[in-house]
């Protein structure tokens, strides 16, 4: 399908303009950015660089992977492990149907909604070559952005099996590209660490858990996630 078409470009720019309600900022070259935007950016950025092709449907979700997040923060649930993974569910639920209701005001058919949905909720992930690309790029946007602030905040062996089951998830393709991100010598530590630990530098993908358990029973920032 052709992604020059006025439904793209008009639920793209819808998506947009809602992440940038985020109250949350993050700096970027000295400029405050709304957290949930800057996301959305690099996750696109991420899955046209692992698929310069990506379809249509493929960059509507990426754009849309944690539209409005902010909306449903973690100490809105119980900070049990219960609480967590009801928070993670909820969340999913809420960016898809919200999506969706953007997507269908676009004037986008049941059918790309459905596949965007999909895609969001990770409902084929790994046997869906797409599901597998926004993915990769989903731990590559946590290894790149959020894993040193992370690591900051959480105890090696956290974070050495945070690694580990977000290596788990990403194809070679991806471990070869997460290898050659300019981490800071502690963070790069860690990953050899995990890769080491667990033999893992070869592992195929597979639906493990969640790659970081941020809130669990804390206040992890809401944002860090591959969800």
């Amino acid at each position: 399908m052709d992604s020059s078409n006025a439904a793209f470009h008009l639920a793209m720019g819808r998506f947009d303009a809602e992440n940038a309600r985020d109250p949350n900022m993050e700096e970027v070259r000295g400029l405050a950015r709304p957290r949930e935007l800057l996301y959305a950016e690099r996750l696109s950025e991420w899955v046209l660089r692992l698929a310069p092709g990506a379809s249509e449907t493929l960059r509507l979700a990426a754009r849309c992977q944690h539209i409005c997040r902010w909306m449903i923060p973690r100490q809105s649930r119980p900070m049990t492990r219960a609480g967590y993974l009801r928070w993670r569910n909820d969340l999913k639920e809420f960016h898809a149907q919200t999506a969706a209701k953007i997507l269908r005001e676009a004037g986008y058919g049941e059918d790309i909604i459905q596949k965007v949905r999909e895609l969001n909720l990770k409902k084929n992930f790994p046997g869906d070559a797409e599901s597998r690309v926004l993915e990769d790029a989903l731990c590559l946007v946590f290894l790149e952005f959020q894993f040193a602030a992370l690591a900051g905040k959480m105890g090696e062996d956290k974070m050495i099996n945070a690694v580990q089951k977000t290596w788990q998830k990403m194809t070679p393709a991806a471990q070869a590209l997460a290898l050659a991100l300019p981490l800071g010598p502690k963070e790069k530590a860690l990953v050899q660490r995990a890769l080491q630990g667990a033999a893992l530098a070869g592992a195929s993908p597979s639906a493990a858990p969640a790659a970081a358990k941020p809130g669990e029973g804390g206040s992890t920032p809401s944002t860090t996630s591959t969800a």
